[in-house]
């Protein structure tokens, strides 16, 4: 299996990364977890070779000392080792009970320069335009006058690499219309396939495919006779093989898993050095 894909043409990574939104807390709405916990994971994370971590000025727990995910990632790894990649996410506008709605254009620079601030950075290697409050992908909206807003900070200088989130073909078109697409991060596990369809359309295109809720974030069973038939023969676990299955698909996606736990952590990291046979691949369908 290739090991390695490149983000934009020039920012080399390895195909399993690291999601931080679960470092604040286990869900959106769960209890704050311990900073130190949080820190440990992400230290021990780069030990293991991760070299692209996906995160969101979002992520966060609620009330009072809430504990930020792009803080955490400062305070454990800044100064940042050459060759780590940070990618981020805006759009969406949360309060304290939850999300607002999203973000008008000229609201988005001031979330990439919060991004900025919180994760001490000069430039952000990858922003994600995420579309859509909800896991629902938004067919027919326009995402056109929020990527240019983007776009013009790119071309200041904030921003590396564009991507878009929680999107179809259609957004991909519009997007690549006004500037160069680097990535694309959309639901997508072994149980829900809705994405298939773009997937292969960032594969023709050379565009990373970078799936969330590849082990279903908690709220959806990513098992099935199938995965656990495959996960007994290699000896690993389901979300092993859920994560195996998802980089057998194309050399462009790069998985994000994201846990606060070393021990889930070493785990899916470990799911890069899985091969799957053509008939495991067959019972997987």
């Amino acid at each position: 299996m290739i090991q390695t894909l490149s983000l934009g043409g020039d920012l080399t990574v390895h195909r399993v990364g690291f999601g931080a939104m679960r470092l604040p807390r286990n869900s959106f709405t769960g209890p704050a977890r311990d900073p130190e916990t949080g820190r440990a994971v992400l230290r021990r994370a780069v030990e293991l070779g991760v070299d692209h971590i996906d995160t969101a000025d979002f992520y966060r727990s609620g009330g009072e000392g809430a504990v930020r995910a792009n803080t955490l990632i400062r305070e454990a790894l800044h100064p940042y080792a050459d060759g780590l990649t940070i990618a981020t996410k805006v759009g969406p506008v949360f309060g304290p009970e939850g999300p607002l709605g999203e973000a008008a254009p000229a609201q988005l620079r001031a979330q990439v320069e919060t991004n900025l601030e919180n994760l001490g950075l000069d430039r952000l290697d990858l922003v994600y335009l995420r579309i859509g409050s909800s896991l629902e992908v938004p067919h027919g909206d326009s995402l056109a006058e929020r990527f240019e807003a983007l776009a013009a900070l790119r071309e200041e200088g904030l921003i590396r690499h564009l991507g878009i989130s929680n999107v179809d073909t259609a957004h991909l078109a519009q997007a690549r219309a006004i500037a160069p697409v680097a990535a694309v991060q959309n639901h997508f596990n072994p149980v829900d396939r809705a994405a298939t369809e773009l997937h292969a359309a960032c594969a023709d295109a050379g565009i990373a495919f970078v799936p969330f809720g590849s082990l279903g974030m908690g709220m959806t069973d990513v098992s099935s006779a199938a995965i656990e038939k495959v996960a007994a023969r290699h000896g690993a676990t389901v979300h092993q093989i859920a994560l195996a299955w998802a980089l057998s698909l194309s050399p462009v996606t790069l998985v994000i898993p994201g846990t606060g736990s070393t021990e889930h952590l070493e785990e899916n990291v470990a799911a890069g050095s899985l091969t799957l046979t053509d008939e495991d691949l067959a019972d997987l369908g």
